[in-house]
């Protein structure tokens, strides 16, 4: 990888932990109740995301941009697809409402598990063979976030478990649909934007009672336009650059740089735990990006 690349996966990756950030801020029950309903913060989230996405299609430039609106729309269309469109709305709607019955740990651990096994028997079915030291690194690598997590684990309900593991297999699929866009911002504006016919569903279903307050609107906005638009658009534009197992490996950073966010801005403690867990996610990766290259 070279350093644009590398730079270009980390911020999508720390997208990733501040939009998880946000999530649990907004949906989480407390005193006075959540700040928003699950549905509300997936409408709120992908219909944000939609709109910041499609603003950015019309100021994008690249020696093959055509200056009509028009037509910069249509291509921006074009690029996405309603499989990558139904996975991302799969994705959003299950993990919102997983984590309402779901701690954050074992949440996680599902979510991600769910995401490294679709990803490799993906590519697997596809003709991709990981090599020995990819192997060891993949175990290493879910050994420690497994390490990390741990101490927080609770017995989930099952239709909690069922929903983030839903939402695990959405995100993969999604993923892989990504490895093949060749204009990644514009697939991912065409793919939320396709999200939006499927959100009337969520409110037939919901009745049309939505429970929003203002700062639970806007972590939403924070969470649909800027971590998710701009950050999944990131992520599809360093896809190609990497194989699927790479790119399920490298996810398992994000809990690491969300407990690491923990620590700077809530003034949480550097423990002992957390060095272990950290090094052994981080020493999993770098053995799955050797083993890749050998």
């Amino acid at each position: 990888m070279n350093l644009k690349l590398i730079f270009s996966t980390f911020l999508a990756l720390v997208a990733f932990a501040a939009n998880s950030v946000l999530c649990r801020l907004a949906l989480v029950q407390n005193d006075s109740g959540a700040l928003i309903d699950p549905a509300s913060f997936t409408l709120v989230r992908l219909v944000s995301g939609a709109l910041m996405l499609c603003v950015l299609c019309l100021f994008y430039r690249d020696k093959n941009s055509t200056p009509a609106v028009k037509t910069r729309l249509q291509q921006a269309w074009l690029s996405g697809s309603w499989p990558s469109a139904l996975a991302l709305f799969v994705y959003a709607l299950g993990f919102s409402y997983a984590y309402v019955s779901l701690a954050t740990g074992i949440g996680a651990l599902i979510l991600f598990g769910a995401v490294q096994i679709t990803l490799i028997l993906l590519s697997f079915i596809n003709g991709h063979r990981m090599k020995w030291l990819e192997w060891l690194g993949l175990a290493v690598a879910f050994s420690g976030f497994v390490y990390l997590v741990l101490p927080t684990l609770s017995t989930p309900s099952a239709i909690g478990f069922v929903l983030m593991a839903l939402a695990g297999i959405a995100w993969g699929i999604y993923t892989w649909h990504g490895k093949k866009v060749t204009k990644p911002l514009f697939a991912t504006a065409s793919n939320f934007v396709r999200t939006l016919p499927l959100l009337l569903i969520v409110l037939v279903c919901v009745g049309f009672q939505l429970d929003i307050t203002l700062k639970g609107f806007w972590l939403a906005v924070a969470s649909g336009s800027i971590m998710s638009g701009l950050g999944y658009a990131i992520w599809y534009a360093v896809l190609a650059h990497m194989s699927a197992s790479v790119a399920a490996v490298l996810q398992l950073l994000v809990p690491i740089i969300a407990t690491l966010g923990g620590v700077i801005f809530a003034n949480e403690s550097v423990t002992l735990h957390l060095i272990l867990a950290s090094a052994a996610v981080l020493g999993g990766v770098l053995i799955v990006l050797v083993g890749k290259r050998k």
